[in-house]
């Protein structure tokens, strides 16, 4: 077993989640492909592969479980069944936007992990649009599309708009509240609980949960912070 399959297998362990082997192989190529691009379109500041399976890939995957969870009251929410569909999709499927996607931490990482999830990643910068398309076809990740494009230009709507250290959970809120769907909410992944920022919110959106995290072999604060309107 190669060692990053096995750092991944710990990892996976460490946080409680079971994928099956088919999960393990994408995520270990996705890992693959962001050293690949990275070399020449600069996707990430980080280079060397065990730290881009810590520092991105099992800090992303460390909100699979607190998101499936909250898929449950997802799917028993009447509004959020009804989001639009795609041609070919059914209407009941969960859709979520990730904003400011980057290289597709956390999206394609959801992707991976929860195909019941149809991923949009938004990202302003078309070479890492071009990567997250990349992906999608390389591992054959129906559920995953790329848009290029400013999160406030577009129309559809979304039960889960996330962010991994994106912007201010204020400037987040503001900037997406025109897609997040009736009965929708937001999924902001955080380092340090951030208060200032918490008690900087606007009229209309509140927090109704914050989640501390452990990264395995990630020696910093972790945490996800839920908003929804109200």
């Amino acid at each position: 077993m190669h060692v990053l399959e096995r750092e991944l297998r710990v990892g996976l362990k460490g946080l409680g989640l079971t994928l099956d082997d088919a999960q393990i192989a994408r995520l270990l190529d996705y890992l693959d492909l962001i050293g690949k691009w990275t070399k020449v379109y600069n996707l990430t500041a980080v280079r060397k592969p065990a730290a881009m399976l810590t520092h991105h890939v099992l800090d992303s995957l460390a909100v699979i479980a607190p998101l499936r969870l909250k898929l449950t009251e997802l799917w028993s929410n009447g509004p959020t069944r009804n989001v639009r569909a795609r041609p070919g999709e059914e209407v009941h499927t969960i859709r979520l936007l990730d904003v400011g996607s980057g290289a597709g931490l956390p999206g394609a990482v959801i992707a991976i992990c929860c195909p019941d999830i149809l991923v949009d990643c938004v990202d302003a910068v078309a070479k890492k649009v071009a990567f997250i398309r990349q992906v999608a076809v390389a591992l054959k990740l129906t559920n995953l599309h790329g848009l290029h494009a400013r999160i406030e230009n577009l129309t559809e709507k979304y039960a889960i708009v996330s962010s991994r250290a994106f912007a201010s959970l204020s400037d987040f809120a503001l900037c997406s509240t025109g897609v997040l769907a009736s009965g929708g909410i937001w999924l902001a992944m955080k380092g340090k609980y951030p208060q200032d920022e918490v008690s900087a919110l606007p009229e209309g959106v509140q927090v109704f949960h914050v989640e501390h995290l452990a990264v395995p072999g990630l020696g910093a604060e972790r945490c996800v912070v839920w908003m929804r309107k109200g």
